[in-house]
This record gives structure tokens, sequence and C-alpha cells, in this order.
């Protein structure tokens, strides 16, 4: 009985429960129709022939991670390597390299997240340019020694393209629950 009354005490002090440090943009969620509509968006923009230049960014791999960066309940390494096996399997290529790829990112992103969310999106994509590399790099290799065949640096171009449209894909993408909080601000 003496011991409830002291977890109840340490209870109204405050040291049972902890707070952030004014983190009130962490705590915005985005609605799952924009997270999986994005994604679902990304993914069938990624279906067309032009990402199959050596050059062209990756944005189902772009949005994917930025998702498992801010919604890291709703998307994370599984729905990753699932969007990397079903690009695996749209280009007939090595099965698992896009998944392996997106699995990478994914794991760097889970990794640095709550890091992340303390910046803003232009230092979240400096961070994010060391993770896009070792992702790209493991598979790009991997594809190399599988192959036989070196696929030159072109695949460089598109790696800079995902870095650096990291802040206006991202900016687009929190665009709605920035008005919506901005909305329930003003009736407040």
């Amino acid at each position: 009985m003496r011991q409830s009354r002291r977890i109840e005490s340490l209870g109204s002090a405050g040291l049972v429960r902890t707070q952030g440090m004014g983190a009130d943009e962490i705590d915005l969620r985005s609605d799952g129709w924009v997270v999986w509509g994005s994604i679902t968006a990304f993914f069938l923009l990624s279906l067309l022939p032009w990402r199959l230049m050596p050059m062209a960014p990756d944005l189902l791999m772009l949005v994917v991670v930025f998702w498992a960066v801010h919604e890291p309940r709703r998307v994370g390494m599984f729905t990753g390597f699932v969007l990397g096996l079903l690009i695996d399997v749209h280009d007939a290529g090595p099965l698992g390299q896009y998944a392996l790829t997106y699995v990478l990112a994914c794991y760097g992103a889970v990794v640095l997240q709550r890091r992340l969310l303390r910046f803003n999106l232009w230092r979240q994509a400096l961070h994010m340019v060391p993770v896009f590399v070792l992702a790209r790099v493991v598979t790009v290799a991997l594809s190399a020694l599988v192959s036989g065949t070196w696929p030159g640096w072109a695949w460089l171009i598109g790696l800079a393209l995902v870095c650096a449209l990291w802040v206006p894909i991202g900016w687009l993408l929190l665009l709605p629950g920035n008005r919506l909080a901005s909305m329930s601000a003003s009736t407040e």
C-alpha cells in the first residue's frame, strides 16, 4: 500500500510520463489516404518506361523512404520490400535488386528517423544522402557482379536527383497535413 502511494506521487510529479521538448511538429500525422495515395501514385509513375533510363531518379524509393521517416507506423521496411519486388517483377531483372535497395534505404531511414524529425527538409536531405548512396551502391555492385558488366556511372545522376528532390517532394507530401493543422489551429 505504501509503494502504490509512492507511484502515484511520482505520477503527479510528472516523472512517470515524459514529454518532448516542444516537438509539436513531430506529433502531426498525415492521413492514411495521403500516405498510401502518394505511394500508389508514385508506384504507377514508376511503371512508365522513362524510369528505365540509367539517370532517371527512383521516385518510388524517395516516397517510400520519406514516409518511412515521417510515418514509421504505416510505412516501413516491409512496404519497401513488397514495392521493390513489384518493381523487380515489372522490370524482369534480377529478382530482389530493387527490393534490397528499398529495404536498405528504409532501414537507414528508420535508424535516422528520430534525428531527422528534428530537422527541416533541407537538413533531412543532407542526412539522407549517405543512406541513398549506400543503398544504391550495394545493389549496383551486386548487379554488376551477377551480370558481369559494369552499368557505368550514369546512375549517380539519378541518385543526385533523388537527393535533390527530397525537399520539393517532401514539401508536397506534407502540404495536406500542414494545411489541416493550420485549419485546426485557427479554429481553436
